[in-house]
């Protein structure tokens, strides 16, 4: 199988932040006000795992992740094959102990993406997928992984739309102009990205002007080897590995029956 050596370590560096992400959420101390740029100590802990476990099996591959840490200092930031890593995806929902959140650790080849996972913690639940393999998902300890695949939805009317926890996602042109049958709300853009590849949504759409590559990169894949397609707003290929590693077109990831019909409503003239 393509990737599966860069799958494994990848699902291993998860598993193991994800031991540790739970031994201090359990300990952690709720933050019912916490902002949306919160950062957390476990954050770096679980970064810092990852990292050197990604670091010791591939030495020469390059690193980027969203937190300052000791290893991602050193590493090469640039190069063929790059690791894109958000330690806690949703530390908001970490920090309120909500279990909103995920660690995603993804991989790009020379552009092309080829390894994600997606692993939840509290639900110890992982989604995961290598280039051309399809997308598997396991729920608990030692269950066997299932295949994923994208709702059958094709018409807008019935859409199921996964979007941010908040009064600005619920009043978003997103809603307004998509008017989507209901909604599931997480703080976690990779639980998003795992829903839609899951077929519990339909669509998920970030109209952020800026955000990053760990926000969305492990989950792309997902979606894509789930049956389903990934496009800026514009209609484009996702790239990676930018300068800065940011992304500033928006993001649509859809079942792909409805990605057309979205595009056009969400691009048309208020």
């Amino acid at each position: 199988m393509p990737y599966e050596s860069e799958l494994a370590v990848a699902m291993q560096a998860a598993e193991a932040a994800a031991e540790l992400v739970l031994d201090h959420y359990q300990r952690f101390v709720p933050i019912p006000d916490a902002p949306s740029n919160i950062t957390t100590e476990t954050d770096h802990a679980a970064q810092e795992l990852i990292l050197r476990s990604l670091r010791h099996a591939y030495p020469g591959d390059s690193l980027c992740a969203e937190e300052s840490t000791p290893t991602l200092a050193t590493a090469p930031l640039q190069g063929d094959r790059l690791w894109i890593v958000d330690p806690i995806d949703g530390t908001r929902g970490f920090a309120q102990k909500n279990g909103e959140f995920c660690i995603m650790i993804g991989m790009v080849d020379r552009g092309l993406m080829v390894v994600g996972v997606v692993f939840e913690p509290v639900r110890w639940a992982c989604t995961f997928a290598a280039k051309g393999t399809g997308c598997w998902r396991i729920e608990g300890r030692g269950a066997v992984r299932t295949a994923c695949r994208v709702s059958a939805t094709n018409d807008l009317a019935k859409l199921r739309l996964t979007q941010s926890r908040s009064k600005t996602a619920r009043e978003s042109p997103v809603v307004k102009r998509l008017k989507p049958a209901s909604t599931i709300e997480t703080y976690s853009a990779g639980l998003k990205l795992a829903q839609v590849a899951t077929g519990a949504a339909d669509l998920y759409v970030n109209i952020y002007p800026e955000f990053h590559d760990w926000d969305i990169c492990a989950g792309h894949i997902l979606v894509e080897e789930a049956g389903g397609r990934v496009t800026n707003l514009q209609g484009q290929p996702i790239n990676y590995g930018s300068p800065g590693f940011k992304q500033r077109q928006g993001l649509l990831a859809s079942n792909g029956a409805l990605h057309g019909a979205s595009l056009a409503m969400l691009n048309a003239a208020s």
